[in-house]
């Protein structure tokens, strides 16, 4: 049975709404989590590519990565869970894990289990919390990986968005 239904969250996932982008973050992180989401990453099967400035590098451990001058090139780790879905971290700062992910390419029953899936083995490596707010809503969530209940769960009430 899937964590969430479509019919239920679809306001959740129309950009309209939410935004295209909406933010989904993991607070109170540390180097060691962000390490943590790299291995992830490396032993998932998922596609991926490290980028600074665009250009495409291999995958230095988490600590090189956060240790970088605030004004360097823009770092950007690209995600693919699945084909078509495309997830991006940039990862700036320690205390926080927060990438973006594309609405456009969650639509329906698979977008939302897709979804699910990430937020969920995320959620697990990290044993944290994962959210995710509208586009510029940094206090609202309105879903997220529950650690306690160890699925993804509604924050806020979908017919209400």
């Amino acid at each position: 049975m899937p964590d969430l239904l479509w019919d239920d969250v679809r306001n959740f996932f129309d950009p309209d709404l939410m935004g295209a982008l909406p933010d989904v973050s993991v607070a109170g992180t540390s180097v060691e989590d962000w390490q943590a989401l790299f291995d992830l990453v490396r032993l998932s099967g998922w596609s991926w590519e490290y980028s600074v400035g665009g250009a495409a590098e291999p995958l230095p451990p988490a600590a090189d990565v956060l240790a970088r001058p605030v004004d360097a090139e823009t770092a950007d780790l690209r995600v693919w869970p699945v084909p078509g879905v495309l997830v991006i971290f940039r990862p700036r700062s320690a205390e926080e894990i927060d990438f973006d992910v594309d609405l456009r390419e969650l639509q329906g029953q698979e977008g939302v289990d897709v979804l699910c899936r990430l937020l969920t083995a995320m959620g697990r490596r990290l044993r944290k919390p994962v959210v995710m707010t509208a586009e510029g809503d940094y206090g609202g969530p309105v879903l997220g990986f529950d650690p306690a209940a160890d699925r993804v769960v509604l924050r806020a009430d979908p017919r209400l968005s």
